[in-house]
């Protein structure tokens, strides 16, 4: 850790000299200034970690400077220095967020003392500066990876929720849609976001240690409850906590996450106060939480309360044209884990993989792109690369052995109507894209441009 930089403001000499000598030999580093304006000249200079002020100055008033200070450099940390008898300067130092006080006469042990404390906070703040940044960084929504007009307008819905701030968001979508990405990017880019972000999976533990974890339990409350416990909701106070798999919570802890919603209250396990917190919900799921209310599985006036703003993320098959972007993203990724350097994916594999359905979504095409990186040894993936079931899908049901989806009708068949119409759909299917079309209809692009110009279909740029 750097030396820390300790800048003394004091007209008495004997206090800066002391104070110098003392904070040296702990380690810091010291200027000094007996005034208020070469104090605010070496604050200036930059490179300060806190000031020791004192409140009588012979050009300005010490909590006039201290103001001064904090507006010029809010990272400097603060200590005033006042006489025994200054105790509402002490109380005003305070409220201009000083960070504490200290009292004439002084011995150096017990100033060492509060110097230590400044600095360490102002430690853990940078810390957790830090960390605030790297999760911007790592969860912005420039880093949901779309073009898809559908996407698109999600991740603006998304970013007003992280700024409008609703108390409830229910995040739907089938597994592998990224939903636990949304929910992080709403809220490390809210107000929320220096606050905890708290997780679980609604089917990752029984029903009674589900309810522990999530509103936590006094001690006595259960055989093992040695001690009084804080649950999710108490930990994420004034921050996120993220609810996955909501449509598998069971029915008793539904009523009472209702009650939590509707009166911003609840009680631990065992507990008979009421506990009051700020806390945004997320709640996500992969059901059709309309289905299991009709079947009674899940609680109808809690979906209304969740279902105020719902948000559904498109499965991968859905939106292929954002295929080449993911797959350029995860590559990219995979190069410096690797220590790779592939370029990107043949023409022909990347037909495939936008014709193929992805039933794991972007997990299954994450999984797949680390898989083919290992294996890779040109300097762009290839067909032969991907796994098996990506390059040869199972075939379609509806068909037995010796048999053909299509089945000769007793009057005979326009075959060249039947022709135009797959031409059609595969067309409409890949959005116009010649390539992909091709791939979907097993036949080359030339072979497809052909039948395009044949039945007069209007031709669309790849």
């Amino acid at each position: 850790m750097a030396q820390p930089s300790v800048l003394v403001i004091d007209d008495d000499v004997t206090i800066r000299e002391t104070l110098t000598q003392h904070l040296e030999q702990h380690g810091c580093h010291v200027e000094t200034a007996a005034d208020a304006a070469e104090g605010l000249e070496r604050l200036a200079a930059g490179g300060t970690d806190l000031v020791l002020l004192d409140y009588r100055l012979p050009d300005a008033d010490g909590l006039e400077l201290l103001e001064q200070i904090r507006d010029q450099r809010p990272d400097v940390s603060t200590i005033m220095m006042t006489g025994f008898t200054d105790v509402a300067v002490a109380i005003e130092a305070m409220r201009l967020k000083a960070f504490d006080y200290i009292s004439k006469p002084f011995a150096p042990e017990e100033m060492i003392a509060v110097v230590d404390k400044a600095l360490e906070a102002r430690r853990l703040r940078s810390e957790v500066r830090h960390l605030q940044t790297t999760q911007l960084q790592q969860f912005g929504f420039d880093r949901i990876v779309a073009r898809s007009p559908e996407m698109l307008q999600i991740i603006h819905l998304l970013q007003h929720l992280a700024e409008s701030e609703p108390r409830t968001i229910l995040l739907q979508g089938e597994s592998g849609t990224g939903k636990d990405l949304a929910a992080k990017a709403i809220h490390f880019n809210s107000p929320r976001a220096e606050r905890s972000f708290m997780n679980i999976t609604c089917t990752a533990l029984p029903e009674s240690l589900l309810e522990s974890e999530l509103f936590g339990h006094e001690k006595g409350a259960f055989t093992d409850a040695y001690q009084r416990k804080q649950g999710l909701f108490e930990l994420a106070d004034s921050g996120t906590i993220y609810l996955d798999e909501i449509g598998d919570m069971p029915p008793t802890l539904q009523a009472k996450l209702l009650r939590f919603i509707e009166e911003k209250v609840f009680r631990r396990v065992g507990g008979t106060e009421d506990i009051r917190v700020d806390v945004r919900i997320i709640a996500a799921t992969h059901r059709d939480l309309r289905a299991l209310v009709e079947q009674g599985r899940f609680r109808e006036d809690l979906f209304y309360r969740l279902n105020i703003f719902p948000v559904t993320l498109p499965p991968l098959r859905d939106r292929p044209e954002d295929i080449p972007l993911l797959a350029d993203y995860f590559i990219q990724e995979y190069n410096r884990e690797f220590h790779k350097e592939i370029t990107g994916i043949e023409p022909t594999a990347m037909a495939i993989m936008q014709t193929y359905p992805w039933p794991g979504n972007v997990r299954e095409l994450r999984n797949a792109l680390e898989r083919a990186m290992l294996l890779a040894s040109g300097g762009r993936l290839t067909l032969a690369d991907l796994p098996a079931e990506i390059r040869q899908p199972p075939a379609r049901s509806g068909a037995g052995e010796g048999e053909t989806a299509i089945r000769l009708g007793p009057e005979g068949i326009d075959l060249e109507l039947v022709e135009r119409q797959l031409v059609q759909q595969a067309l409409k299917r890949t959005g116009g894209n010649q390539t992909r079309a091709a791939v979907l209809l097993n036949m080359t692009r030339d072979q497809l441009r052909y039948r395009v110009q044949k039945y007069g279909l209007k031709p669309q740029g790849d």
